[in-house]
């Protein structure tokens, strides 16, 4: 039998989403349901001073409206309402809590009716009054009032004195506007109301068992009382991390009216919910005339709401790739009166990494050196915040094969000096880089007796290919062929898992399954030495191996007993084993997942249209365990890493504090047209330090440094520098 780890496996959930058996949380139903629709605030601060529910309340078939002043008794506590990733400092949002508005589009009345239609219509009969308060909403107005948070690596050398003093020099800001996930499937909940106050909860979400502790803490109830699963999530990208409001209103309800009830949100709504904060990158790089860095100086300034401080690493991340003997790095926030944000894509990273590599080309320009060279000048082989070697890493080689595979000996430099009839054709560089992490997770096995397994665990698949991970990873520990191996995952009550994010979950999930699998093994090699007449009788259970079906010597096939047989004759019916897998804490090296990303463009010299006519990703990400479903991984986000540069960007008019563009027909995104040559190499990387299968996670890694490359290839097209992001033809022309 061939082995399933490190090969192109399909996966074993496609056919029932194509088919349309796999069922996503608003698509579940119950007897009785009912549907709820969410009335939201139209100011971006105040308090409610009237809110009339009367005339709504007189439609026929609406249930209730429930709102701050009429509900079931919600948790007083910040720590009920904390999940697992909440940020450490603030209050989280409450929905329905009290009369206070904190943002533009707060949710403040949820109308419950038989039936959708006539809670939508009900919902434009609920009057709203408000006492509104002095707001802000944007980020650079507010910037001189931005206070420091937290220092993403501790400061080395005199940085500001050796930039001024340094040869060359570069400083300059970047902007990130605000963007959002639109994920395809809307944030839903179906609450099934199960007697005894008793719920099933149906949540589009990266974290059952997050949603689970943090409806208990909301609710008051015990983890028994509330199950929570979400089997399939239509894209989440971080949005599904924190629990989103609709949860909270959809249990509500629930337990207000005794009876399962769903809430959809639209696709308006879900801009209430959190998003990649509007970031403002300062950049200062010194260097000596032969392009080695003198300094490196980096300020992210960042918005974030009034009530809750949300920050990630935007502004560390040289100090894993370039040397340097001074450095400076900060993150600051900007508190507005908005919503907060929350992670998207490699967060802090998509921000910093495109500020950062956009610098280092105009440092390139300024050196008159190739940016290719100049980070091979600047390369670490440590990470200097801690002056530590990492468990693996193989940039260098990223660089070398997506070079050679790009071309990007033929470049001439100079900009404007390249063309293919009336576009000019730009080509730039950049270079990515990700924490390669790793968290407890559980996982547990059953074998029966005629050779399936059912390998189940509370973690979530996002799209991402978890299901066909561990049935891949379970398939080979186990011996079996992966038809024999199911899969059941997101499920509260299953195994415990963390949230889906942080590029985690393949490597952690998979070393889960090993160690359940190992007992396993061990198991069945004691029940196949103890048989009569075994043909493993005088072999040490180390040495016995799981293969096609049977039990056989590691290293002679020959002497085997299958599954079937040894389970027999221990009068076994299954095999039941559960591991919970934690790794080892090792602080002698660093862990990061790197690449290295080339870009074409073309570019209409008249109209200013850009094309992005060819990436390519190399990446360095140790054992690729599905090298389908891992290009597939690398694809979607050098796609994502085209629409921050070139169409995303979330508009807010600050005279009202309001979203303007809260769709995907204004929100503007790439589609097919947009997309054309994608190649991506996996560059070898053996890590037997970082795990027992050396792997790391591809989520974030390969949106990072993309749009990085595409602005320095705009700027080789054209000549001109765009530091603000989106790159639209406006900014061209201007």
């Amino acid at each position: 039998m061939n082995a399933y780890v490190g090969t192109p496996t399909s996966r074993v959930d496609g056919r029932a989403k194509v088919t349309g058996a796999a069922k996503y949380a608003g698509e579940f139903s119950a007897d009785g349901l009912a549907h709820g629709f969410v009335v939201t605030a139209t100011i971006p601060r105040g308090r409610i001073a009237r809110l009339d529910t009367s005339e709504a309340l007189r439609v026929k078939g609406v249930l209730d409206v429930l709102t701050h002043a009429h509900r079931p008794p919600l948790a007083d506590k910040d720590e009920a309402w904390k999940d697992e990733v909440a940020p450490d400092e603030g209050s989280p949002f409450r929905p329905l809590y009290d009369e206070s508005i904190k943002f533009n589009g707060q949710p403040i009345a949820l109308v419950v009716a038989d039936d959708l239609e006539i809670a939508k219509f009900a919902a434009t009969l609920v009057h709203v009054e408000y006492q509104e308060q002095e707001f802000a909403t944007d980020l650079e107005a507010r910037r001189g009032k931005a206070a420091e948070v937290k220092q993403p690596s501790k400061p080395r050398g005199d940085a500001v004195t050796a930039l001024a003093s340094a040869p060359v020099q570069h400083e300059a800001d970047y902007f990130v506007p605000t963007e959002h996930h639109n994920p395809m499937e809307l944030y839903a909940t179906t609450a099934v109301w199960d007697g005894g106050g008793r719920l099933t909860v149906y949540d589009k979400t990266q974290g059952v068992q997050n949603v689970q502790k943090f409806l208990c803490g909301v609710f008051g109830k015990n983890p028994e009382d509330i199950r929570v699963l979400s089997p399939y999530v239509g894209g989440a990208f971080g949005s599904g991390l924190r629990p989103q409001y609709q949860v909270v209103l959809a249990t509500l309800a629930a337990l207000a009216l005794k009876r399962p009830v769903r809430v959809v949100l639209t696709r308006q709504q879900m801009y209430g919910l959190g998003y990649r904060p509007a970031t403002i990158e300062h950049v200062g790089l010194g260097a000596k005339s032969d392009g080695t860095l003198e300094a490196v100086t980096h300020e992210a300034t960042a918005v974030t709401s009034r009530y809750e401080d949300f920050a990630r690493n935007d502004a560390g991340w040289a100090e894993q790739l370039y040397k340097s003997p001074n450095s400076r790095y900060s993150h600051k926030l900007v508190r507005l009166d908005v919503s907060t944000p929350c992670d998207m894509r490699a967060p802090g990273a998509a921000s910093g990494v495109c500020a950062l590599e956009c610098a280092m080309d105009e440092l390139a320009v300024a050196l008159n050196l190739d940016p290719v060279e100049l980070r091979l000048k600047c390369y670490s082989d440590r990470d200097q915040s801690e002056d530590l070697p990492y468990t693996s890493k193989q940039l260098r080689e990223c660089y070398a094969r997506g070079a050679e595979a790009f071309g990007w000996s033929r470049r001439n430099p100079a900009p404007r000096s390249m063309r293919d009839g009336k576009d000019l054709v730009g080509w730039g560089m950049a270079t990515g880089v990700w924490e390669a992490l790793q968290m407890p997770v559980a996982a547990r096995i059953v074998l029966t007796a005629n050779g399936h397994a059912e390998v189940s665990c509370a973690a979530s698949d996002i799209g991402t290919g978890t299901y066909t991970i561990v049935a891949q990873v379970a398939a080979d520990a186990l011996g079996l062929p992966i038809e024999n191996i199911s899969v059941k995952l997101a499920d509260s009550t299953l195994p415990q898992a963390p949230v889906e994010g942080g590029s985690w979950m393949a490597a952690s999930s998979a070393h889960a399954v090993l160690g359940a699998a190992e007992d396993v093994r061990q198991e069945l090699a004691r029940l196949a030495i103890a048989m009569p007449d075994s043909s493993l009788a005088d072999i040490d259970a180390a040495d016995v191996i799981l293969a096609d079906g049977t039990i056989a010597k590691d290293g002679d096939k020959s002497r085997a007993v299958s599954i079937a047989d040894a389970m027999r004759s221990g009068k076994l019916e299954r095999i039941e084993k559960q591991k919970l897998n934690q790794f080892a804490e090792d602080k002698s090296h660093a862990r990061n997942t790197h690449s290295a990303v080339f870009a074409e463009v073309k570019v209409d010299e008249q109209l200013g249209v850009i094309r992005v006519t060819r990436v390519v990703s190399a990446v360095a990400a140790g054992r690729i365990l599905n090298t389908k479903t891992g290009r597939s991984q690398i694809m979607g986000s050098v796609a994502w890493g085209i629409g921050m540069a070139l169409h995303e960007e979330t508009v807010t008019d600050h005279r009202f504090g309001r979203i303007m563009n809260a769709n995907i027909a204004e929100y503007h995104i790439p589609v097919n047209a947009d997309i054309h040559d994608i190649e991506v190499i996996f560059v070898e990387e053996r890590d037997d330090r970082i795990n027992r299968l050396g792997v790391k996670g591809l989520g974030e890694i390969g949106i990072v440094g993309v749009p990085a490359a595409i602005a320095n290839a705009v700027y080789h097209a054209t000549g001109k520098r765009i530091r603000r992001f989106p790159i639209t033809l406006d900014k061209l022309l201007d």
